[in-house]
């Protein structure tokens, strides 16, 4: 089904705005990669997590830093602000009844100012909604590459 261009062309289209508001903005873009890397890995987005492997890979990244953004922890790769932003994407996707743990947001705006904070929930946000329209549409990993 092809809603992008069909009965939900619009709906799409803002959501590519979301996309280019995000491109411009204060946040890395290595970061805004990793945490939508990472939360198509958790909501088990296939399309998702090849589309931005690929992205990351193609801006540089190394091997050691993809293969590790599933266990981040653990990895030294990964900056304090990284860290932080993966850990507030973690808390976001998985979002409890809770919510996000002040610890976690407390460090989150200790590594970004207003703009880029703002940035990195906006971020979280678009993708946790691109990975439901990727999970339930079925979108198939490497099909842009081969369009």
């Amino acid at each position: 089904m092809d809603i992008a261009s069909g009965a939900a062309k619009q709906a799409y289209q803002h959501m590519y705005g979301l996309e280019r508001f995000l491109a411009g903005s204060a946040l890395p873009k290595t970061t805004r990669e990793l945490v939508k890397l990472r939360a198509s890995q958790l909501n088990g987005c296939a399309f998702c997590v090849d589309m931005h492997a690929h992205d990351l890979r193609a801006d540089g990244e190394t091997d050691e830093r993809l293969f590790s953004v599933v266990t981040w922890r653990e990895a030294p790769w990964f900056t304090p602000a990284e860290r932080a932003a993966l850990a507030l994407t973690e808390a976001a996707t998985k979002l409890g009844p809770e919510g996000v743990a002040d610890d976690v947001w407390a460090e989150a705006r200790a590594h970004f100012d207003e703009e880029e904070l703002a940035a990195l929930v906006v971020t979280i946000a678009t993708i946790n909604a691109w990975n439901r329209y990727g999970t339930i549409l079925r979108l198939v990993p490497g099909s842009l590459r081969q369009a």
